[in-house]
């Protein structure tokens, strides 16, 4: 028998992933073997230190491929790619990681849901990201897509004690599922146009010669096979329901709501940017011959996204579903750049997920110290006198509110003014024109809730302050806060992280523009 070729594997080159998927079976390893209590905080430490390793991990690989000597490679037999795109979201997951990780200690302790589990599932689905944000195969993404999904089903089910985590899950669930099978439909649909799941080979396909090994099927005026077109479309409708696009969001506000606080901190930072990450490197390289074809149905997404998601916030009376569908608006700017089909629009829709991993993050990091007792105060009324007793917590709050409006010097503003830039250079004027319709809309949702804080009647703020179990027993999540809301301090560390980057990046944007820029995705379909 001939000897079976199995590729050559650069370990390096993987050491992000494997520093997340090592760790977690660490962590589930040691605290099987524990004979006693750790001490609080030994897993969310441990958590945060494993995404430190690996973005220590990224770092060199960063260095490596903007060396131009060295370059864009890849590994695995060419089905894993490492350039600056993959680099860049490995460091945007694992911070996302390490905030989630830092909210959920204080969260999982107050609950007596304290232990290693929830960490490792966590960093279980960042393993998947980053898996769909190198992936050089469409099979390879699909594997990451299923690995990034399943954990955080679990996690939106994991308190037990709440019916409403456990609707969460299933919904999410059912969500995840139906993705899935439009995601793979699509595979099997572009692999039998193109003969090929590699990213490489598909954007170097003929559409009007049929190469070896694809179907002679259909093709329209232009030659582009018409099953190709179909996968296109499958692909596309896979990702808008892991990006929760419109009209794939459905029951994304009823998970967000649902879900435990910390976990929602994950989904709508490291999930979000992992469904975005794989949907750039596909359409952005596999695509990119055929953007004619996508951009009009990826440019209704982008409408019906950014004008459902601010409309539908300003009506909501929980904060937990306002914030939900101001990430569905936020989506929705992210497709501006997608939509734009340039490297300018790349790297535009890159610095607007790294500016919104931080501030969202940060936003439901706040929710989750307010939300306090049963994770379910969480209507506007919490929120009312919170600048009276925690004013730097009202503070690090308005900041990320502001941000995600747009105000000047925020990174929010700049995010929002890379992608609109994209969109008119690719001559999307409408396009361009509802965005800033819908942040008009969206800025009314934000300081309507800088207002609950700040300007609320000072009489109901003092009974609140008094009587604060009464407060709690109001039907929208409490009509007012205790007099101090204790804040952990591995809470207090990341909203202080959080609040600092969203700051520094609305003063000085230019590295983090820089930094986009060169991690815009490249072709890296050779064998190692």
């Amino acid at each position: 028998m001939n000897p079976i070729e199995t590729p050559g594997v650069d370990w390096a080159a993987l050491a992000p992933l494997l520093a997340l998927i090592g760790g977690a079976m660490v962590l589930l390893m040691v605290s099987a073997l524990m004979t006693r209590k750790p001490p609080p905080g030994t897993w969310a430490g441990a958590t945060v230190a494993i995404a430190l390793a690996a973005i220590g991990g990224a770092i060199p690989l960063w260095q490596e491929v903007t060396d131009p000597e060295r370059g864009p490679f890849s590994v695995v037999a060419g089905a894993v790619g490492i350039d600056g795109f993959s680099v860049f979201f490995t460091i945007i997951i694992a911070v996302a990681v390490m905030l989630a990780a830092l909210f959920a200690d204080g969260f999982l302790r107050r609950e007596g849901m304290d232990g290693a589990e929830p960490y490792a599932l966590l960093l279980l689905s960042a393993s998947g990201g980053l898996m769909m944000a190198s992936a050089n195969d469409l099979i390879v993404m699909f594997l990451g897509l299923e690995i990034l999904s399943i954990a955080v089903y679990v996690l939106a089910a994991m308190h037990l004690r709440r019916a409403e985590s456990q609707e969460a899950g299933m919904k999410y669930f059912v969500l995840g599922a139906f993705s899935s099978a439009f995601f793979l439909y699509g595979i099997a649909l572009v692999y039998g146009a193109t003969g090929t799941t590699n990213l490489g080979r598909i954007l170097a396909f003929d559409p009007v010669t049929t190469e070896s090994g694809a179907l002679v099927v259909d093709r329209l005026d232009d030659g582009t096979p018409a099953l190709l077109l179909a996968g296109f479309a499958l692909l596309l409708v896979g990702f808008g329901f892991k990006i929760a696009a419109v009209p794939f969001h459905s029951w994304a506000p009823d998970v967000y709501q649902g879900s435990p606080s910390p976990v929602v901190t994950f989904m709508a930072s490291g999930v979000k940017a992992a469904g975005f990450a794989g949907l750039l490197r596909v359409f952005v390289i596999a695509f990119e011959g055929y953007a004619p074809d996508w951009q009009p149905y990826v440019y209704v997404l982008a409408v019906a996204t950014l004008l459902v998601g601010s409309v539908l916030a300003v009506v909501q009376t929980d904060i937990k579903r306002m914030l939900a569908y101001s990430s569905i608006n936020h989506a929705g700017w992210v497709l501006l750049g997608v939509q734009a089909a340039s490297d300018q629009g790349v790297s535009g829709a890159l610095f607007y997920l790294a500016a919104y991993t931080f501030m969202v993050a940060g936003s439901f990091g706040v929710v989750t110290v307010v939300g306090r007792g049963a994770d379910d105060r969480h209507g506007l009324d919490a929120y009312r006198g919170l600048a009276r007793s925690r004013p730097l917590l009202a503070l690090v709050f308005t900041v990320f509110l502001l941000a995600q409006a747009g105000v000047p010097l925020t990174s929010g503003f700049f995010a929002k003014f890379y992608v609109l830039s994209a969109a008119v250079e690719a001559r999307s004027y409408w396009l361009a024109i509802v965005a800033m319709v819908s942040a008009v809309i969206a800025a009314f949702l934000y300081l309507r809730i800088i207002v609950a804080m700040y300007m609320s009647d000072e009489e109901e703020a003092t009974v609140a302050a008094l009587a604060p179990s009464a407060a709690a027993t109001s039907s929208a999540g409490g009509a007012g806060i205790p007099a101090r809301v204790p804040v952990p301090a591995a809470a207090g560390v990341a909203l202080g992280f959080a609040a600092l980057f969203t700051l520094v990046v609305g003063f000085l944007p230019s590295p983090m523009a820089e930094v986009s820029r060169d991690a815009v995705p490249t072709v890296t379909a050779g064998e190692d």
